[in-house]
Parts: C-alpha cells; sequence; structure tokens
C-alpha cells in the first residue's frame, strides 16, 4: 500500500459522552482537553495516511488548522469522514457560514488531514491565544 501525504475528507461534529463528562466536570480539566482533542478517523484512511492511534495530525479547514490525536472510529466504518467532538478545538475549524439561520452547520465541512508527528496539540489557553490573540 502506498501511504498518501493528505487526504481531503469531510468533517463531522457532535457530542459524545466523554465530551459531556469532560465538560460537565470544567472546561480547564485534563479530563475535557482529552476528550475534545480527539479526531475519531475511519481505519483504513488512517492507514492509507500512515497513522496509528493516538498519533497527531493536522486537520485544516477553509476556517484554519487545529492538530488533534487520531483515533480509530470505535463504531465502525467510516471512510472519507472525520468526527470531532464538540469543543474549541473542533470550533476552530468549523464553517463559520450560518447560511442565514444563524447557526453555523457544524457538519459537512471539507477538510484536509495530514500528519503531524512533531506539532503538539495546543491546550485550551493556547489556542484562544492562536484564535483570538489573547
Amino acid at each position: 500500500m502506498v501511504v498518501q501525504q493528505k487526504l481531503n475528507l469531510i468533517l463531522l461534529t457532535g457530542r459524545t459522552i466523554d465530551q459531556g463528562v469532560g465538560k460537565e466536570s470544567g472546561k480547564g480539566t485534563k479530563l475535557y482537553f482529552e476528550s475534545t482533542t480527539i479526531c475519531y478517523m475511519d481505519e483504513v484512511d488512517m492507514k492509507a495516511i500512515g497513522l496509528r492511534n493516538n498519533d497527531h495530525i493536522l486537520v485544516t479547514s477553509p476556517e484554519g488548522s487545529v492538530v488533534l490525536r487520531a483515533v480509530k472510529h470505535p463504531r465502525g466504518a467510516m471512510p472519507g469522514m472525520i468526527y470531532i467532538p464538540y469543543g474549541p478545538w473542533a470550533n476552530s475549524i468549523c464553517s463559520t457560514d450560518t447560511t442565514s439561520i444563524g447557526m453555523p452547520s457544524f457538519k459537512g465541512t471539507p477538510v484536509e488531514v495530514k500528519p503531524a508527528p512533531n506539532q503538539p496539540i495546543l491546550t485550551l489557553q493556547e489556542l484562544l491565544r492562536k484564535e483570538f490573540g489573547r
């Protein structure tokens, strides 16, 4: 199998049990960080770009880029898509287009995914500083 350097995929975001528990424990906690800085991927897509569970990836959309941990999706195949739990990391790359309804779409954003073995996942404070300059 030839390993590709990047994949063009579709981003879906949503709630997870872990993300909800992390949110309730506090957005500054390790639990919240670990539950919202993951990116669920299809196993075949992961292999296509040479990834193993917990490898760092760079996810880039028209809105920006974020480094996350790639994890094999636990509930079966989902080729061509990635799933990121709700949180500031997902929000930083979701489309801001509200299509006149006042709510951005958290599903269907085109993204590019590539390995980022030497790039750190930003802490919440670092991410907010990057996004808002404070």
